[in-house]
């Protein structure tokens, strides 16, 4: 499955990213996240339908604030903000729980 954007109303959520024009591994440091592959790994766990994870993005930066993963196998949602952002975690999460509903029939 290719990634798939969700608008969350007040923030949107994208696949993570380290290109040319968005790099989210700054932000995933502040979150704890220091392995350089771990962009890599997450975008080969949607292409695998193993795991989906989103960057919670502020829409006129498209800074990382939070990033919100479904683990498919257990069926656990998990969050993780940087700080002032729990916010952003939750409102997505909610998002992320009807995605997962109506797109993977999956209850997390």
């Amino acid at each position: 499955m290719d990634p798939v954007e969700i608008n969350a109303g007040t923030w949107y959520l994208r696949a993570l990213r380290a290109d040319e024009r968005i790099d989210d591994r700054p932000a995933l440091a502040d979150l704890g996240e220091t392995d350089p592959e771990y962009v890599t790994k997450r975008l080969e766990q949607w292409a695998a339908e193993t795991g989906y994870s989103w960057a919670v993005c502020e829409p006129t930066t498209g800074e990382l604030l939070a990033e919100v993963t479904v683990d498919p196998r257990t069926a656990t949602l998990s969050t993780r903000a940087r700080p002032g952002q729990d916010e952003a975690a939750s409102v997505a999460a909610t998002a992320v729980r009807r995605f997962a509903a109506a797109a993977l029939n999956l209850t997390v």
